[in-house]
């Protein structure tokens, strides 16, 4: 299995200390979401560690579905700089959220999903000429976030030549019963959960089956990233030896 670890972790604190850490853990990966305090990125600092990165396209200011046109093409843009930033470091991929429906968008839910799928193909059709795959994440399940079924967005990325970010945790909220193997998944982001909310616990103390969802992946030869998304450093080790033991299984 090739592991990463989210900065998301890193509760804000300075990148290179985070770098840091991790090369300490003998980890594969480590994703770097692109937003404040992250969203420059230096390259001599990434090159100086042995880890090789992904890029999480900035959040909480985004929506790819935003009725507000200008809001829309800020949101298209700054995900552009995210594929850039990709390219620029060799990472060969980054993470996208589909968009949301807002409280006064609410009456217009379908035309802010068609807003956010041409969105979401022009990301893609980008990250195609720059080399870097676009994934797409499943969403978990709170009011306005379209794309909470991962059945429904792997079937728009099929039609369009996409892939997905597979967030187990998001999936988990959605629907605890869902176990299937989607063809478009790409990358997989791991964190734990009851069910009820995507609280990012370490992976073993909520509900979750990850020896069921990840063998499933591993016996349909999956051969990219799985990404320990947690809340702090102490999650993200209490996940490692979970995933440590589990291949001892």
């Amino acid at each position: 299995m090739k592991i990463g670890v989210s900065t998301l972790a890193s509760q804000g604190e300075n990148l290179e200390d985070f770098l840091i850490f991790v090369e300490d853990l003998n980890v594969d990966y480590v994703e770097i979401l692109n937003e404040y305090p992250n969203h420059e990125v230096d390259r001599e600092l990434l090159d100086s560690y042995s880890m090789k990165y992904t890029i999480h396209s900035p959040i909480a200011d985004l929506n790819l579905g935003a009725l507000n046109k200008s809001i829309n093409k800020a949101s298209i843009n700054e995900i552009k700089r995210s594929i850039t930033i990709a390219n620029e470091i060799n990472s060969n991929l980054v993470v996208i959220h589909p968009g949301r429906v807002s409280f006064t968008g609410r009456f217009f839910e379908d035309k802010i999903k068609a807003i956010s799928e041409e969105s979401m193909k022009i990301c893609g059709r980008f990250g195609e000429d720059l080399g870097v795959t676009v994934a797409v994440e499943n969403m978990p399940k709170m009011e306005g976030f379209l794309y909470q079924d991962p059945a429904e967005l792997n079937e728009f990325l099929e039609n369009n030549s996409m892939a997905m970010t597979l967030d187990i945790g998001h999936m988990h909220t959605y629907n605890p019963k869902i176990d299937s193997y989607f063809k478009t998944v790409k990358h997989i982001h791991l964190s734990d959960n009851n069910g009820d909310f995507d609280h990012h616990y370490p992976l073993g103390e909520g509900t979750i089956n990850f020896k069921d969802i990840i063998m499933k992946y591993e016996k349909n030869n999956y051969m990219n990233v799985y990404v320990i998304e947690v809340n702090d450093k102490e999650s993200v080790i209490k996940s490692l030896d979970y995933l440590n033991n589990l291949n001892n299984i």
